[in-house]
């Protein structure tokens, strides 16, 4: 009894950090910056504060905690996101329009939630539940970054680039001039197995072979990406996959996202700290899948495998640039041996389809929905980034976008056969 009470306890310990997480990311903003929606594919901060309180109010409160009242039966139609299961809710392109409840309520809706959540915590029967509790932290965690994700494309449609937080400099040693770091091929085991909690996309553990493989020991550079642009990357067919061409020109691609042109000519980057130079140094960031496919053929390279990924990963400390540093943006690697910047910085792009690993069946009800759905037309990125919650990643977790998205720190590493 002692032992479930110490683990409870440590939950409800993990519970707490969490959500006030969630709540400080939206300390500064406005109400009005809270409400508004920039493009279908993002949300409003005030949405992901709501939603993120409504996974746990309909999966663990409604069904386990006697005597539990819903906040606002609303809500379950305004807050759900793609749960078919649950029932029917408000589309998602249309979530700025709904300007009540506003972020006061929402900041009621998350107390009144966080406290029966507390009270269901300390039941003696609450180990049980420790699984989809922390099934919905993890959630939760995925939401304060696509908070930081939405915020920042918000903020790039307003015309007087406004900053979320002050800028900070990073400290830097000396420079990572970059090597090739060979790793050996064949049967290797991926996918995750054992202890600690894992998505379930990111197994079951399985065999593959690989050859033997090259991967560049730190992220393609802004620096690196100019250089493409200025040799016509963007300008020339032959460097893109059918349907990458076709994007580039309806979108009008000429260089990543939030590049602009400085008064002197020289090029700028919009950043969650407003907009500043270019770093020549740090690793490029946001460009989609097919920037990064295009990228790899003009250097004469490749994207890794996620598996390749996976395998050089393996046994390195998954920390690095990710939120807890402040930083808020992705900066150049320091000198060191060996692959740096496998964690944090930039998601990176591989060149596997995500798919389900042999042998992968979703969970029954709603929450097998969380993943499995999802397994059609998009592209696996491995390693976190600069807004991605620390702890959150693993050399197992697998993340996926579009191949046409470009709005989240998303990155390049290349690789190459030995």
């Amino acid at each position: 009894m002692l032992k479930t009470a110490a683990k409870a306890g440590g939950l409800a310990d993990r519970f707490r950090r969490v959500r006030a997480t969630s709540a400080e990311l939206a300390v500064g903003l406005s109400p009005e910056d809270q409400v508004v929606q920039s493009m279908p594919d993002a949300s409003p901060v005030k949405w992901h504060l709501a939603h993120t309180t409504w996974f746990f109010e309909t999966f663990l409160l409604i069904p386990n905690l006697p005597g539990y009242r819903a906040f606002d039966p609303a809500f379950g139609y305004l807050f759900n996101s793609y749960y078919e299961t649950v029932g029917a809710r408000h589309p998602r392109p249309r979530r700025g329009l709904v300007t009540r409840p506003g972020v006061a309520e929402v900041a009621a809706y998350r107390d009144h939630v966080d406290a029966a959540m507390l009270t269901l915590l300390e039941r003696p029967d609450a180990e049980r539940l420790a699984p989809l509790v922390t099934l919905g932290l993890s959630h939760e965690e995925q939401h304060q970054e696509l908070i930081l994700m939405d915020l920042l494309h918000l903020f790039s449609c307003n015309p007087v680039a406004p900053a979320y937080r002050p800028y900070r400099p990073a400290l830097r040693g000396g420079a990572h001039e970059g090597r090739w770091i060979a790793v050996d091929g064949g049967i290797v085991a991926v996918g995750h197995e054992g202890e600690g909690f894992a998505f379930d996309n990111e197994g079951p553990r399985h065999e593959v072979l690989l050859r033997p493989f090259r991967l560049f020991s730190r992220l393609v550079t802004n620096g690196e990406w100019r250089a493409f642009v200025e040799d016509g990357g963007y300008r020339n067919p032959a460097l893109w996959l059918s349907d990458g061409w076709a994007t580039v020109n309806a979108e009008g691609w000429e260089v990543p996202a939030y590049w602009r042109r400085g008064e002197d000519g020289g090029w700028r980057e919009f950043t969650l700290l407003g907009e500043h130079p270019l770093d020549e140094d740090a690793p490029v960031c946001h460009v989609g899948f097919y920037e990064a496919d295009a990228f790899a053929r003009w250097a004469g390279k490749r994207l890794p495998t996620e598996a390749e990924w996976e395998t050089a990963a393996a046994g390195l400390s998954p920390t690095g640039n990710t939120l807890g540093s402040g930083l808020l943006r992705p900066v150049a690697a320091a000198a060191g041996e060996g692959l740096v910047q496998m964690f944090g910085d930039a998601w990176e792009w591989t060149a596997s389809a995500y798919s389900g690993y042999p042998g992968f069946r979703p969970a029954a009800g709603a929450v097998g929905e969380y993943n499995g759905k999802f397994m059609a037309n998009q592209y696996v990125l491995r390693g976190g980034c600069c807004a991605t919650p620390d702890g959150h990643v693993r050399s197992t977790y697998r993340n996926f976008f579009y191949p046409h998205q470009r709005w989240m720190f998303s990155g390049v590493r290349l690789a190459e056969d030995a």
